[in-house]
């Protein structure tokens, strides 16, 4: 059983090269390059925790990110959004009450939306002004219900953009090495400065 999941996360993401719309791809980089404020990032179960693990992507490569949990959005916590920021959302169906409640606000403030969803006929697909399509043929249970493989998909996609972005971007090991001294990353990185000025 176990090897069956494994096999079907893998296959997902190899179906990624075929299925992800490269001009849509190549606008979230663009986007995401030039954002003069901040990127945030926002979903519900585990489309929440892709969010939270693609906020903190971006901000070990100097993308400022931070993850706005859409129920704190609507009581107050929208007011960490500005203008020049860019919203990534979210939703597998595209229709999550809790993410659907926060466009309006963010369409008012003209935040630009990149809608992670399967479904481009969902409401977050029709607002989104990147529309990000990430579909799986299933997921990896039994009853092909709880969010395995789609989520496993969605951060293998910000995963490349994060690294299409260090090249994009010019991202240095200095600039690395800067923000993240802590952990075995951060200590290889100082062995390594520190041999290369012996």
């Amino acid at each position: 059983m176990a090897d069956y999941v494994w096999e079907m996360g893998a296959a997902a993401i190899t179906c990624l090269k075929e299925t992800i719309d490269r001009n849509a791809f190549a606008d979230c980089v663009r986007t995401i390059a030039e954002c003069r404020g901040r990127v945030v990032t926002a979903g519900v179960g585990t489309s929440g925790a892709a969010a939270k693990k693609i906020a903190h992507s971006l901000s070990c490569i100097e993308c400022p990110a931070f993850f706005l949990d859409p129920g704190d959005a609507v009581h107050g916590a929208l007011g960490s959004v500005q203008p020049e920021d860019v919203a990534i959302l979210i939703s597998k169906g595209g229709g999550t009450r809790e993410i659907v409640n926060i466009i309006p606000a963010l369409q008012t403030k003209s935040v630009q939306i990149i809608g992670v969803t399967e479904k481009e006929d969902s409401v977050l697909g029709r607002n989104a002004d990147i529309l990000l399509r990430v579909r799986v043929e299933r997921e990896a249970d039994d009853f092909n219900m709880l969010a395995t493989t789609s989520t496993l998909a969605v951060m293998a996609v910000f995963d490349a953009i994060c690294i299409v972005l260090m090249s994009y971007t010019g991202y240095t090991r200095e600039q690395f090495a800067l923000i993240h001294p802590g952990g075995a990353v951060g200590e290889r990185l100082l062995r390594d400065k520190e041999g290369g000025h012996s």
